[in-house]
């Protein structure tokens, strides 16, 4: 199941999401080792430049339950025994990157992808659900939003993992967030969806409310060893949810919320697109 696009019109171009969308690709093509870009298996060297550039810049949970940067010890117990839960108390010996930024990775992971699969699905479910967010917050409201969405799944995540010493990339928590969002303000905008039934490809017009509340249902049914970090899709759709509830519950959080041109002392009925006390 894959949106493709949606019938939900906006006033103004996506300028941020294309330009979130525009650092990922670049992220991934040109800063992330060659091992995430293989479409064969990548060769050795290029895995252990994956491993390394991993765990110097991306987010890890025992990083920030502990607040320290792991030990070579926990990365060795990691990749060597397959321990995805090697944080330590009382942790020792040398640290193969001291100088890094713990919470600063937070935010670098968002920009991060495991592989083309991660990259494609990120990207095109932020290009069909965030220009419309966008378009009604403003760019600087939307990518404040977007960030501060990521960050909230990264520590979902990091709630129920605490001991986790695997990083954590992508911009899923963030995407979630735009999704949960879109799912609040424009329930019934028509998504055109891709389904494939066997070998059939159908792509019918589905509802966004039906096809966002059957992703988010589905993060509960991944498959634990997946290498899924469903708690940071849920995490961060919940907190797209409750702010966009938020503003359309409470007219003065809306209003500074929303950029000028959706702004409105309407209290009618909710429009789709535009809000409370528009007809059309």
């Amino acid at each position: 199941m894959l949106p493709i696009r949606d019938e939900n019109p906006t006033r103004r171009p996506a300028v941020a999401t294309v330009v979130l969308i525009v650092v990922c690709v670049g992220t991934f093509l040109f800063i992330q080792p060659s091992a995430t870009r293989s479409i064969t298996d990548p060769g050795t060297a290029e895995v252990i430049d994956q491993i390394e550039f991993s765990y110097e810049y991306a987010a890890i949970p025992c990083e920030l339950t502990k607040g320290r940067p792991l030990t070579a010890v926990e990365i060795t117990r990691t990749q060597a025994r397959g321990d995805s839960d090697a944080c330590l108390d009382d942790a020792r010996g040398p640290v193969p990157f001291p100088d890094k930024q713990i919470w600063l990775a937070v935010v670098v992971s968002l920009f991060l992808h495991g592989g083309w699969l991660h990259l494609v699905g990120n990207m095109v479910f932020l290009w069909v659900f965030g220009n419309n967010i966008e378009d009604h917050l403003g760019i600087f409201r939307y990518v404040l939003f977007y960030v501060l969405a990521g960050v909230v799944g990264t520590l979902a995540h990091v709630l129920l993992q605490t001991d986790s010493t695997v990083p954590l990339i992508g911009a899923s928590g963030a995407v979630a967030g735009v999704m949960g969002a879109y799912l609040v303000w424009f329930p019934w905008a028509r998504v055109r969806t891709l389904f494939l039934l066997v070998v059939v490809p159908v792509w019918p017009r589905v509802p966004a409310a039906v096809l966002l509340a059957f992703w988010f249902v589905t993060q509960f049914f991944t498959d634990p060893d997946a290498g899924i970090a469903w708690a940071a899709h849920v995490g961060g759709f919940a907190f797209g949810v409750l702010m966009a509830w938020e503003a359309r519950r409470d007219e003065r959080f809306r209003n500074r919320l929303w950029a000028h041109r959706y702004r409105t002392t309407g209290t009618g009925p909710w429009n789709n697109r535009l809000g409370p006390g528009f007809s059309g």
